[in-house]
């Protein structure tokens, strides 16, 4: 038996498949509105973090 089969049993697993998706589209919307009104100076900040040479790695 696959495991479609067992979630078709369940009774009310529709609503855990919304609910995922509310959490995702929320975390989406949230980080593009940030993304949008950021500073562009922390943006810059934050891109270059990876090529900072004055901490060294662990």
């Amino acid at each position: 038996m696959s495991f479609i089969h067992y979630l078709e049993k369940i009774m009310g697993v529709d609503i855990y498949a919304m609910i995922s998706f509310f959490i995702f589209f929320s975390f989406f919307v949230f980080m593009s509105l940030w993304a949008w009104k950021a500073d562009k100076r922390l943006i810059d900040k934050i891109n270059n973090i990876p090529l900072d040479e004055d901490k060294t790695s662990l």
